[in-house]
């Protein structure tokens, strides 16, 4: 079985000859190798290009660890140009080559070398692909399957698609093994022993069972507001920890850098401005979150919503959660202040979306209650509950659009009814 990957490759096509470095990031496994060295190569074949035109180097090989010297790398690209045609340079897990910013702005003066790499160190690569190319880095964030890609492969109802999807997530070698005792060991090996051990040994990590403890507490915790003050405070009382608010900080900056966890920040709609106080955190792939919580949270309100947000990432979004500030008289007829809360704002361009997630509209209580925040929004921009029933989407009498997960996941255009 192959996924195409056919969003990634077709950015990765749209790119050749522009002159930049194309960067493809994301969290290790979720196939930005296959993607540069398969599938993208594949392309430039059929496309014409000759093979002996195509230098590939693997920073991450044992063999070539000799290449993340510049000067011996630089010296093995030379040895490979003998002609004026177009070369087409892929270079995998580039972070690892030293001083590497340099060395692609020393490539890219080459008027017939195209340079194409993956990384899998947020901070690292986009800051660097944002500052040093000085506007000539391009960058193509990659995510784990989406569930639209997952179904590709799925041989069964969208339904039954959705639950395996939900339990394992979409990483490709998951969905690539037959048996639930193999999912689940790799999911939870490769947690442990490649992600959590890279950062560990990455950023010289010496609170090895606070940064478990902080991963198990993320992982419990999507969709819940999360605050670094809050968290070291648990930490001492519970755990007789010491650690300091400014490390637990650390921590989730290095899960972020690792693609792991994405942090949605608190949005006031009203006043437009961030909020400073508490973040969301969601996992970029919720096989990895079940398979931390060892299955025991299976809670699918709140990995719907992770889907969800993930889904929306993965088609460009900016995604923020919404604050709307208001008032409401309690039932003592006093008036008081209440912050309503939109699951999801999301910006693209001069696009604006607002998005609540809603495992279940069982009545029109329930209804009003999704709805409330959305009606105090004030603007005209797009207001969307996603519902995992399988009602057909449409618009209600408050012009909100009504969707099933289904169809909101399969249909990259979903959103423009």
């Amino acid at each position: 079985m192959e996924f195409s990957r056919g969003a990634y490759v077709s950015q990765l096509v749209s790119q050749i000859g522009s002159g930049q470095v194309k960067v493809v990031t994301g969290v290790r496994r979720c196939g930005k190798t296959y993607l540069l060295n398969t599938l993208f190569k594949r392309h430039l074949i059929e496309a014409g290009i000759r093979a002996d035109h195509i230098v590939e180097m693997d920073f991450d090989g044992y063999r070539n660890s000799v290449y993340r010297d510049p000067d011996r790398f630089l010296s093995f690209v030379d040895g490979r140009i003998a002609d004026g045609e177009p070369y087409f340079l892929l270079l995998d897990e580039i972070q690892l080559l030293d001083r590497f910013p340099e060395v692609l702005n020393d490539l890219l003066r080459m008027e017939n070398v195209d340079v194409y790499a993956t990384g899998s160190n947020a901070r690292l690569l986009s800051k660097d692909v944002v500052t040093e190319f000085r506007g000539r880095g391009y960058e193509i964030p990659m995510r784990p399957l989406s569930f639209s890609e997952f179904m590709e492969g799925f041989n069964g109802d969208k339904r039954d698609g959705y639950l395996e999807y939900a339990t394992y997530g979409g990483l490709p070698a998951v969905v690539l093994r037959k048996s639930a005792d193999e999912k689940t060991q790799y999911l939870t090996s490769v947690m442990s022993e490649v992600y959590l051990a890279d950062i560990v040994d990455r950023y010289k990590v010496r609170d090895v069972s606070d940064l478990n403890d902080l991963v198990d507490m993320l992982s419990s915790c999507i969709g819940s507001l999360v605050n670094p003050t809050k968290i070291a405070n648990t930490f001492k009382s519970e755990k007789h920890s010491n650690i300091a608010r400014e490390t637990v900080d650390r921590f989730l900056a290095h899960l972020e850098d690792s693609f792991l966890f994405e942090k949605a920040v608190r949005y006031d709609i009203k006043g437009r401005k961030y909020i400073g106080a508490g973040s969301k955190y969601y996992a970029v792939d919720v096989g990895l979150r079940n398979a931390r919580l060892n299955f025991r949270q299976f809670e699918e309100t709140h990995i719907m919503e992770n889907i969800l947000y993930n889904e929306l990432r993965g088609r460009g979004f900016k995604v923020d959660v919404g604050i709307v500030p208001s008032q409401r008289r309690d039932s003592q007829g006093s008036v008081r202040r209440v912050n309503y809360e939109i699951d999801f704002v999301c910006n693209l361009g001069s696009k604006r979306l607002y998005i609540q997630s809603a495992y279940a509209l069982p009545t029109q209580e329930k209804m009003d209650q999704e709805q409330a925040s959305l009606m105090r929004v004030g603007d005209s921009f797009k207001k969307v509950i996603v519902t995992k029933d399988g009602i057909a989407p449409h618009y209600n009498d408050r012009g909100v659009l009504i969707m099933n997960i289904y169809d909101f996941l399969l249909h990259p255009s979903s959103l423009e009814i």
